[in-house]
């Protein structure tokens, strides 16, 4: 399980190493091969490739023609790469998904269950700060059992 987080940096070419916080786990359970991709744009989100193969696994099942499984896959798939971890245990952002998501310098990566996300640390504070979590978000939370 990914939880947690880290700060990290990027180098002038989009190269992030992954944190040991995380390390441990994606050594443990999945290979090296990665799909870094984003849904908005707004932050980068690297899947171990066997995670995204399953996501995958579940829209082949469903209708191409729908337009919510349709904007989903041109989204991931416009800023989305299949990306090996080098020998240095770093992954590449590419150039467009990194100018979108304003990801350079210092990052935060976090452990989202499943994959990781990374966003530009500024950027995730200031909407952790208009965004904080609701009373209604703790309603709903209890209402599903945590």
């Amino acid at each position: 399980m990914l939880r947690g987080s880290a700060l990290a940096k990027l180098d002038d070419k989009g190269r992030l190493k992954l944190p040991s916080t995380f390390r441990p786990v994606l050594d443990a359970k999945h290979s090296s091969d990665f799909f870094v991709t984003s849904l908005r744009g707004e932050s980068v989100r690297v899947y171990p490739m066997d995670v995204w193969s399953r996501i995958e696994e579940r829209l082949s099942h469903a209708s191409s023609m729908n337009p919510a499984v349709m904007r989903f896959k041109n989204a991931v798939n416009y800023y989305g790469q299949s990306c090996p971890l080098d020998a240095q245990g770093r992954i590449l952002v590419h150039p467009l998904l990194r100018e979108r998501a304003g990801v350079r310098g210092e990052v935060v990566v976090l452990g989202q269950q499943d994959h990781l996300e990374i966003w530009n640390r500024a950027a995730f504070e200031e909407r952790l700060a208009a965004e904080p979590l609701s009373d209604a978000d703790l309603g709903t939370l209890a209402d599903l059992g945590i």
